[in-house]
């Protein structure tokens, strides 16, 4: 075979995808370098899957133009890593051959070797033993048989010399060879090129075979949490009219990270790497261009802590819910973020900008921050990953009757998680969320199944209530959920908003508090007096940018005689903070009943 068309190029780019995507949950298992997240398959089978989507559209007739359209959406879809390293590969290829109808064995020699030199400037420090390693090789080999004439013996000889360099890398590399794996970036490159062999060698899309079993270990420990130096993976993108990559990849360096890949066009930059602040790599990043967030996401919560068993049930929530950080690390509860816009900048909560400084926003901007709920893609990733671990996953949610969160997750849910996947919809929010979330995952953590804990949940639900104290409605009447005029009225009666969430979801009226001294005791007195003295509760008290009325408030609950089997103090989320606004108080109460299987 002399040439490929771009009839040949795209049926062998879905050979290769279609087998990345089968092979996701091996890759997840063995990916243990640079972090032991594994999700390095995830990423990998969301960053080709953007591309099968892309080949399903009509098809010019010039294998050119197919690789440039398979590189503008590879660009926009990378996912970690290994997903943009591979995203450069391929934008090297488009660029070498746009102008080619058909490919020959020189000029997929020069598109390679150009993909090599892209990928690899996207890597602050290149290491040994990775995705690299195995491109660099597939390019020599290339080269080395460019003048054969025969595109298919060729390939097949460059394909040879990765899979023993792919072997090599368990050797090449510290970490990989203490766990017996080969990389998992690395392996998920040459089984997309064993793909694309299949259909070159025989013209057809074959049947996934299994991978060889000297490449995955038998015993790789997948218990251990991230032991990376950095706890937050962010990926973003950067848009201006001309971004310096090298002054901006100097600029970075200067933060403590890892792993930073920058990769895209001069206009469109994207960036990668593991941090600890967050909210300090994007800031410095918006010094370049307009920054888009894509993800930020707690690499610790990836996987159980040291020695701790899988439970069957992963339990998963969004930050509607207030939850004690302590206990969401002890639980291994995973949250899908909110999505903020502040004055024309993106934001995702409590991640890429801490609940403090929102409130500052609220206190001193004009504009009043924006929310949004996750998208279906934020929980169709954590889901797709906690299914490679887990047996199901229960979603815990914020009220269908508040948000569109809920509608995301149950949409997320029919993507490949159907039946495994739960959404349920707690009514609730804020400390009432978390209350049900919490009591869901130490069902999960007693190894009860979703089927149990989600008729817990209905349960449970009527039995906690959440109720609030609004100190200034102005923030209310600036986001439209309140008419002005009672702003005017309530400022007038110096009076102090009360409300409860009624069972639907909704808020409604719990009553006021005349005058302006001790609403904080007051407010907590009004909530103990709907509490049954013979009944055990659980309590949260959530604040708004208030901690110590927060303080003053929990103290009144442990002394008014209830019996409160355990009770957390935590900031409120932008979920209710974006409404309440500042100086709010949000109490949790849950009559408690230990779950058991």
């Amino acid at each position: 075979m002399m040439r490929l068309t771009a009839y040949g190029l795209r049926r062998a780019l879905i050979a290769g995808c279609q087998r990345v995507i089968a092979r996701r949950d091996e890759l997840n298992r063995i990916n243990v370098f640079p972090v032991r997240d594994h999700d390095a398959g995830t990423n990998l089978a969301y960053t080709v899957g953007s591309v099968l989507q892309c080949l399903r559209q009509p098809q010019p007739a010039a294998a050119g133009v197919v690789l440039q359209r398979v590189a503008h959406e590879i660009t926009d879809s990378a996912r970690g890593c290994s997903g943009v390293m591979l995203a450069q590969f391929f934008q090297g290829l488009a660029e070498t051959l746009a102008a080619s109808p058909r490919v020959t064995p020189a000029q997929l020699a020069a598109a390679v070797a150009r993909g090599y030199a892209l990928a690899r400037a996207t890597v602050a420090a290149p290491q040994a033993g990775t995705m690299l390693s195995v491109i660099q090789v597939l390019a020599d080999g290339l080269g080395a048989r460019a003048g054969t004439g025969d595109l298919r013996d060729g390939f097949a000889a460059a394909l040879t010399r990765a899979q023993e360099t792919l072997r090599q890398t368990r050797d090449l590399n510290p970490a990989l060879r203490s766990a017996g794996v080969v990389d998992a970036g690395a392996l998920g490159f040459v089984t997309l090129l064993e793909g694309i062999a299949n259909y070159v060698e025989r013209g057809r899309l074959a049947r996934i075979g299994e991978i060889p079993a000297d490449l995955v270990a038998a015993g790789v420990d997948i218990t251990r949490s991230g032991d990376g130096p950095h706890r937050y993976c962010v990926e973003c993108v950067l848009h201006a009219a001309h971004v310096d990559r090298a002054a901006l990849k100097n600029a970075l360096l200067v933060l403590p990270l890892s792993e930073l890949v920058i990769s895209g066009t001069r206009e469109q930059v994207r960036l990668h790497a593991h941090v600890d602040e967050p909210a300090q790599f994007l800031a410095l990043a918006a010094r370049f261009g307009r920054v888009s967030l894509d993800r930020v996401e707690d690499m610790s919560l990836a996987v159980p802590p040291p020695g701790g068993r899988r439970p069957p049930v992963a339990i998963a929530t969004d930050s509607g819910a207030d939850i004690p950080l302590e206990e969401m690390a002890r639980l291994g509860i995973h949250l899908v973020p909110q999505r903020l816009s502040i004055e024309g900048r993106d934001h995702i909560d409590r991640l890429s900008i801490t609940t403090s400084e929102f409130y500052h926003v609220m206190r001193t901007s004009l504009v009043p921050p924006r929310t949004s709920q996750p998208a279906p893609g934020d929980f169709r990733r954590l889901f797709e990953f906690l299914l490679t671990h887990h047996a199901s996953v229960v979603d815990v949610s914020l009220a269908r009757a508040l948000s569109g969160t809920l509608q995301s997750a149950e949409s997320a849910a029919t993507r490949g998680g159907v039946g495994r996947v739960h959404v349920f919809d707690t009514g609730s929010a804020a400390t009432g969320q978390g209350l049900l979330t919490l009591w869901a995952a130490e069902a999960a953590q007693a190894g009860c199944e979703a089927g149990w804990i989600l008729a817990g949940l209905a349960r449970m639900r009527p039995r906690t209530k959440v109720y609030a104290v609004v100190r200034d409605i102005e923030y209310g009447v600036r986001g439209g959920r309140i008419p002005r005029g009672a702003l005017t009225l309530m400022r007038l009666l110096h009076l102090t908003l009360t409300i409860t969430l009624r069972p639907n979801g909704r808020l409604g009226l719990m009553g006021g508090l005349w005058g302006r001294k001790n609403i904080p005791e007051r407010f907590a007195r009004s909530v103990a007096r709907r509490l049954d003295p013979v009944r055990r509760y659980r309590v949260i008290v959530g604040h708004c940018d208030c901690a110590d009325d927060a303080r003053r408030a929990h103290e009144e609950l442990r002394a008014s005689g209830r019996t409160i089997d355990r009770s957390w103090v935590v900031e409120t989320g932008v979920a209710i903070g974006a409404h309440a606004g500042p100086g709010s108080l949000v109490i949790g109460v849950q009559d408690y009943e230990p779950p058991a299987p």
